[in-house]
């Protein structure tokens, strides 16, 4: 079976990644910045390579062992206030990484196929009249915001891959639900007193997708040689952050929760600039990956709610 080089690997998309790609039968390469001799794995299905985006540093095995590349590299959006370092931290961490991997296919001889690579919806920036009907197509121009230049930055830096006669696929996630860690768990813990926190008026749209699916994409794009160019990974129903609270509210707790809504001034005070991407409503369309052939299992948020979220007791 082929091998997938993996970076990004230990992160929460990443981790879930590894063990759904090694069900399929693939081998997975996860380049790490520790010391990759001293990680070991039961799974000989997966093995770890050393790279350093700082220092511009890969092992140069394991670019050339590869069959495909699937790029998730990046710090972590939300999990800091956007000071002007961590701002730089969150680009440098896409735009480094893309330009070494780039720059590594073009010098070390390898059989790479394709090339496939995380993106944001950050992309769009808050909806607009046109896009609350129909959603944000993938040629609409990216945003003037910080997401919006972050994320335009990330795509131009893996493009050049393109040029080397690589198959690139984008993929712009949206809001990622996983059992463990990641968005729906900041929405579990104000439930885990009783209390359903709606963040503002609660109107704005969530473009979600669930791991499964995402994960599924992503190996749909290493399988299917017609896929390229990019592509928005979100469920095909985008939810308000009011129903998406209440709907996991009831899954967790029953009857027994109280609404309430944060103010938008609480939310600033807390978050900072942040602040601006939890209070925005951006509705994504999902028809160029559908219209591929891609059918998703969990196309509503009540039904991926009931995969990643144990019934209330009674």
């Amino acid at each position: 079976m082929a091998t997938i080089l993996l970076t990004g690997g230990t992160g929460m998309i990443g981790s879930y990644l590894q063990k759904f790609l090694i069900e399929k039968g693939y081998k997975i390469i996860v380049l790490v910045r520790d010391n990759a001799k001293e990680k070991s794995s039961s799974n000989k299905s997966i093995s770890y390579a050393k790279w350093n985006v700082e220092k511009d540093e890969i092992d140069k095995d394991a670019i050339a062992s590869a069959d495909y590349i699937i790029h998730l590299a990046g710090a972590n959006v939300a999990e800091k206030r956007w000071t002007h370092k961590r701002k730089k931290e969150i680009i440098e961490s896409r735009t480094k990484s893309g330009e070494l991997l780039v720059r590594s296919l073009k010098e070390i001889p390898n059989h790479i196929k394709a090339v496939v690579s995380a993106s944001a919806i950050g992309w769009y920036g808050a909806d607009t009249i046109q896009s609350a009907q129909k959603g944000f197509k993938e040629d609409a121009p990216s945003a003037k915001d910080f997401l919006g230049m972050t994320v335009k930055l990330w795509e131009a830096s893996i493009h050049p891959v393109e040029k080397l006669y690589k198959r690139l696929c984008i993929f712009r996630f949206g809001i990622v639900l996983s059992e463990k860690g990641g968005a729906l768990e900041e929405f579990r813990k104000p439930l885990k007193f009783g209390l359903a926190a709606i963040l503002s008026h609660g109107k704005q749209i969530i473009s979600w997708i669930h791991i499964d699916d995402l994960c599924r994409l992503l190996l749909f794009a290493i399988e299917h040689e017609n896929i390229s160019g990019v592509y928005n990974a979100v469920a095909p129903k985008p939810v308000s952050n009011k129903e998406l609270t209440l709907s996991l509210a009831k899954k967790m707790r029953g009857k027994f929760f109280i609404p309430a809504h944060v103010p938008s001034f609480v939310l600033k005070m807390i978050l900072g600039e942040m602040s601006i991407e939890v209070l925005k409503s951006a509705t994504v369309n999902d028809d160029k990956i559908k219209n591929a052939g891609f059918e998703f299992f969990y196309p509503s948020i009540d039904v991926a709610l009931k995969s990643l979220v144990k019934d209330q007791k009674t």
